[in-house]
This record gives structure tokens, C-alpha cells and sequence, in this order.
């Protein structure tokens, strides 16, 4: 088993530079704790995130850092220029010193794609060619493409992965069996969230298709041999039971309206896999709240039932403060983690070189 961070970077009453300032003493305790990963998301026009250009806080958090690994999920492929986000992910890479995961993903939000001019009805197309022309910059130092959006002559990439062959890939599930297939084909890692059936649901799924794809991967020299496979949950840890309900329900709340604000602007409910309601989010196991030995009694029965081995904590979100998020993580480091690790070893997940 292995520990990360997802995190939204949801809009607060504090100002945004202190939001920023408090994010990086979160990452470096997180660091400090022995977490593998920090993982921001992309939103855009929404107060659910603070930080529209993942890059450039990634930028920021690689010079504050030195061990955590460092990503996105996702970077919302259908809104880049291709070229152009190779470029970003070899800064980053190289600013990271090799310590950067790559996320791809599609977006769901008609309303963020339409802020910047893009269509979401073809985002499956875009996609699609995008990932070939992101995929042969990983792998070499031109990009000659000539398809339906773009016609790419021979352009040099000219900057080097610190990171060799190049920074893993990661794709989120989704629903339905054909959402297992690219990151297995491709051999990417993966992440997953919503209740434990559905988490469950789309992790067998995956697993099942993994061997599938053994040659073609082969072929293709795919540096994954052990997928990671990560389940985001969100998760708040209190002294007793009792505080933590009282502080998490606010929380989770304030991070929900965030949630909906575009949606709601454009008289419209996201199609997303998690529920408005703290109880049943509690019940459903998407939201992990309590003392330590409740969270650790769940998590335990989760890391059995689900089959991960890669546990993504959202746990800054909302209306917390920053030194309510920081005993929370301190009491998972400290009261929670020991008894994962011992009952879920760390798995033989793949490691990637650095020159």
C-alpha cells in the first residue's frame, strides 16, 4: 500500500495566497509522512479550484519539495495544444528532478470546455489524437502527425525526460467496460473514486483486462509491469468521533457547493459518481471521516474489499482550516498508516530511473 494526495484546491474565505502558502506546508508533511504522490486536479471557471493551470503550482511545488512525486489528475488533454503540454510536462519533469506522474484524462464539464472555446461533444476524437501525438513525444524527439485537428511537420522536442524512458501515466476509470482498456493497452496507472461497489466494480474490471493487453504493451515497451491502482477517498480524522463529524459535515458541505457552482449557474447536475449528502457519502464509503481508530477500522476493510494498493487522501477540502488539516493528516501518519502498511506491504509497483 501507498499513500497520496488529491486535492481540488477548492476556494475558501482565506486569500489565495495564503491557500497556496499553507498547500505546500501540507505537501512537505505529506512528504515528511512518506507519501508517494501529491496530485492537484484541473478545473476551470468554477471556485472548486484555485489552480486553473496545474503546472504552474506543480512548478512551484517541485522547488519546495524533494522527494514527493508530483502530478495531475488530470490534465484535461482535450484542452491543450499537444506540442505545448510536452513542453510543460518536460519543464516540470526536469524542475521535479524526475519526480513527475503524468495524468490524462477528458474533463465532464461542458461549461469549463465552453470558457475556453472547446466543444465537449468531441473531446472522445480530441483525445484520442492528442494522446497519439503526447505518446510519441514521450517516447521520441520529433512529433510528425498529420491528423483530423492537427498537422505537425517533423517538430523537434529538444528538452530530455530526466525520467527514463519518460514520467508514468495515469488515467482515471470510468464507467462502463470500455473504461478499462486504454490504460490497460497503454499501460498506464490508474485512479478511481465513488462508493466502494462502484470503486470495487471498476478496479476488477481493469484487472481483468491488464493480461489482456501483456503483448501489445510488450511491443510497445511499456514501462508499467504493476499497475498502481488508486482509490481517492476523502477523509477527515478528529480526535474522537464526535469532532470529527462536527467539523467534516460543514467541510464537505462547503466543498460540494464549490462543486456545483458551475452547474449550478447553468441549471445543470454533474454526472459524477459521488453524493451531495455527508451520511450517505459516510455510508457509501467515498468519505472516510472520524477518529483514528474508526478511519483505520475502515480503511482496513476497504484495502480488502476494493483491491488497491494505492490510497489517495482528499483530505484538505472546504471550510477546514489549515491546522485542522494538518492534525488530520499528523493522526493518519501517525495512527493510521502503521497498520495498512503492516497489513498491505507495499506492493511491487513499478519504478521508473532517472538518468
Amino acid at each position: 500500500m501507498r499513500f497520496g494526495i488529491f486535492d481540488y484546491i477548492d476556494r475558501r474565505a482565506e486569500s489565495i495566497p495564503r491557500t497556496y502558502d499553507e498547500r505546500m506546508v501540507l505537501i512537505q508533511a505529506a512528504e515528511a509522512a512518506g507519501f508517494y504522490g501529491y496530485h492537484v486536479t484541473e478545473h476551470h471557471a468554477t471556485p472548486l479550484s484555485a489552480t486553473p493551470s496545474p503546472a504552474v503550482f506543480l512548478a512551484a511545488a517541485a522547488r519546495e519539495t524533494t522527494r514527493i512525486r508530483l502530478g495531475a489528475l488530470l490534465f484535461l488533454l482535450p484542452l491543450y495544444h499537444p506540442y505545448r503540454l510536452l513542453e510543460e510536462l518536460l519543464m516540470l519533469d526536469n524542475l521535479s528532478r524526475g519526480r513527475l506522474d503524468i495524468g490524462l484524462g477528458r474533463g465532464i464539464s461542458p461549461f469549463e470546455f465552453a470558457a475556453l472555446g472547446q466543444d465537449i461533444k468531441v473531446s472522445d476524437r480530441v483525445y484520442a489524437e492528442r494522446l497519439e501525438i503526447v505518446w510519441q513525444g514521450l517516447w521520441g524527439k520529433r512529433i510528425d502527425h498529420h491528423g483530423e485537428h492537427y498537422q505537425i511537420a517533423n517538430a523537434p522536442l529538444p528538452m530530455d525526460w530526466v525520467q527514463r524512458p519518460h514520467p508514468p501515466l495515469w488515467y482515471g476509470l470510468r464507467n462502463g467496460p470500455d473504461g478499462s482498456l486504454l490504460p490497460a493497452r497503454r499501460g498506464m496507472n490508474v485512479v478511481t473514486l465513488g462508493n466502494d461497489e462502484r470503486a470495487t466494480q471498476a478496479i476488477t474490471r481493469f484487472l481483468a483486462a491488464w493480461p489482456t493487453f501483456a503483448v501489445e504493451r510488450r511491443e510497445t515497451g511499456s514501462i508499467v509491469d504493476a499497475p498502481m491502482i488508486g482509490l481517492v477517498r476523502g477523509m477527515f480524522i478528529a480526535d474522537t468521533d464526535a469532532e470529527a463529524e462536527r467539523l467534516a459535515r460543514p467541510a464537505y458541505r462547503a466543498w460540494f457547493d464549490n462543486l456545483m457552482w458551475l452547474w449550478k449557474e447553468n441549471n445543470a447536475f454533474p454526472g459524477i459518481p459521488l453524493s451531495q449528502n455527508f451520511d450517505e457519502s459516510i455510508r457509501d464509503g467515498s468519505l472516510v471521516v472520524g477518529s483514528p481508530d474508526t478511519v483505520r477500522r475502515k480503511f482496513l476493510a476497504q484495502a480488502n474489499r476494493c483491491g488497491h494498493n494505492y490510497l489517495v487522501l482528499k483530505l484538505a477540502f472546504g471550510c477546514f482550516t489549515h491546522a485542522q488539516e494538518m492534525h488530520s493528516l499528523e493522526l493518519f501518519r501517525r495512527e493510521v498508516m502503521p497498520a495498512l502498511l503492516e497489513a498491505h506491504p507495499e506492493s511491487n509497483v513499478v519504478a521508473v530511473n532517472a538518468a
